[in-house]
């Protein structure tokens, strides 16, 4: 099995043991950002593309103005979740599909936004997955995605990216603005308008809600305990271990240039 496939087989298997979390977990189902990304698709008659969708929150979020959804997920357990969702809330337009944003089974020019919401950082191949976004996206698309992302100093992003790979080991990277920005370029988007958030993760779900295993709990704790002062306090970071993430919203338009 390749390093790629070999690391999507993993994150579908961690996160499918997950699926009733997540289509359930506060954090995701609202906030600032969800109601920011869904305004990027207030188009009647366009077709979205929800990319590694999760709980489905971008897909229910957006399905009522629009004319139909695909939510694209690895983990069949995770769309079996999103799809009994939609169909409680009476949302028709809702159709789910598995596969791999590296390489998604659609046509040329299928959407006219491809929308992406707390999934890149599992992501094992980013410029792969855009160029992929930038193929099925209309010459007039947006791509919209938000993320959480690392807050620039080296000492910040290695303890971010510590707590997130102990947490859930199918995490791959939280990007910066910088970051971004090169990734689209590269991959054929012209990058736009950012949006920036706080969001406070609650400790005791954050971990429950990827089965965390108490070892890795207990690591990250202590690894919060003996983190110097610029961390613990842009973290914020809170006696039970709770803290306060990043997040940012970047919207991109195909440039008209192919690979």
């Amino acid at each position: 099995m390749s390093e790629a496939k070999s690391h999507d087989a993993h994150t579908a298997r961690q996160f499918g043991a997950r699926a009733a979390d997540y289509v359930v977990s506060a954090v995701h189902a609202a906030g600032e950002d969800l109601t920011a990304l869904a305004g990027l698709a207030d188009l009647p008659h366009a077709a979205v593309l929800d990319l590694g969708c999760g709980g489905g929150h971008v897909t229910y979020a957006v399905a009522p103005q629009v004319r139909a959804v695909t939510a694209l997920d690895l983990s069949q357990a995770m769309l079996d979740a999103v799809a009994a969702e939609a169909r409680r809330r009476g949302l028709a337009n809702v159709a789910t599909r598995q596969a791999s944003v590296e390489a998604l089974p659609f046509a040329d020019a299928s959407f006219a936004r491809v929308l992406s919401r707390y999934s890149a950082h599992h992501w094992g191949d980013v410029p792969a997955a855009l160029r992929e976004a930038h193929r099925v996206l209309t010459p007039d698309g947006r791509l919209g995605i938000v993320d959480i992302v690392h807050p620039g100093p080296p000492l910040l992003d290695t303890h971010l990216q510590a707590w997130e790979l102990l947490r859930d080991p199918s995490h791959v990277r939280d990007y910066g603005e910088a970051e971004w920005r090169a990734m689209l370029a590269e991959a054929g988007f012209v990058p736009g308008a950012v949006r920036r958030w706080r969001v406070r993760m609650d400790f005791p779900s954050w971990v429950a809600r990827m089965g965390t295993p108490e070892a890795s709990r207990t690591a990250i704790r202590a690894l919060q305990a003996g983190a110097p002062e610029p961390v613990r306090t842009h973290f914020a970071i809170e006696a039970d271990g709770s803290f306060t993430l990043d997040v940012m919203m970047i919207e991109a338009e195909p440039d008209g240039v192919s690979d």
